[in-house]
């Protein structure tokens, strides 16, 4: 039986982590490297870190807070923001991530995701997509949920494992921070077709509803949360326990 992995996501704006509710309503958490040494303590088996308003600023990752980040944990980092060319990703790779995670850069030019599996690995290439249902069908969100591409986001996703995305995140902003499960839906359907690992990220509230998302969907192989672990809403060691309890594989 596959582990599955429980992964904590820092979005940071200016230095600081945030939460909002379906990305809107941004507040002040806490510090990215307090929280991601306490994360890496508790038994988390990644963190992601997310510069979120790199992109729609047009401006590069702050790579100094980053580079804190990277030095005090202890498990596999993934960070994306503001990343749009195979230059970024040498840039973030050197200060400490194991992945790099592309969104807005790879809508704007999808090549960037065949470059950057064809020079690092498809391991190291994950494709992030922030995804809303518009008129019954999931189309893709660029810029932090800000700007509707328009796009189909199964048929993205298809085309970003295609060209070498090693990992999915997929994000749904309608599920985002409003603490009521995961978009399982959403998820089914990507997970009909994805030949890579998916990992759920929007909607997570309680510890039932990962029990609920693994249980429901064994092809999902991790669940990403971020307010209800950073408010101590849901404490990651309790969380495994109970997965384990519950018959699903977890690291402890």
């Amino acid at each position: 039986m596959i582990t599955k992995r429980i992964i904590p996501c820092l979005d940071v704006k200016n230095g600081r982590v945030v939460k909002g509710v379906n990305f809107e309503g941004l507040a002040d958490v806490n510090s990215p490297v307090a929280l991601g040494q306490y994360y890496s303590d508790s038994g988390a088996d990644e963190l992601v870190f997310y510069d979120i308003t790199a992109s729609a600023e047009g401006r590069a990752l702050f790579t100094d807070i980053l580079r804190e980040v990277a030095s005090t944990i202890f498990i596999p980092l993934t960070v994306g923001g503001g990343i749009n060319t195979v230059a970024d990703f040498d840039r973030v790779l050197k200060c400490g991530a194991d992945k790099v995670s592309v969104n807005s850069g790879a809508i704007r030019d999808p090549n960037l995701i065949y470059e950057a599996a064809k020079l690092y690995g498809d391991q190291c290439v994950v494709l992030s997509v922030d995804a809303k249902r518009v008129d019954g069908v999931y189309r893709v969100f660029a810029k932090g949920g800000r700007e509707n591409t328009g796009m189909d986001a199964l048929e993205w996703i298809h085309r970003g494992i295609d060209l070498g995305a090693g990992e999915i995140v997929l994000n749904s902003i309608d599920t985002d921070g409003v603490k009521r499960g995961f978009d399982l839906e959403m998820l089914a359907a990507v997970s009909e077709f994805a030949t890579v690992p998916v990992i759920a990220s929007g909607g997570a509230g309680c510890v039932e509803d990962f029990i609920t998302l693994f249980k429901t969907l064994p092809n999902v192989d991790a669940g990403l949360a971020a307010s209800i672990f950073h408010f101590g809403e849901v404490r990651i060691p309790d969380l495994k326990a109970r997965l384990q309890a519950e018959g699903i594989s977890v690291r402890l």
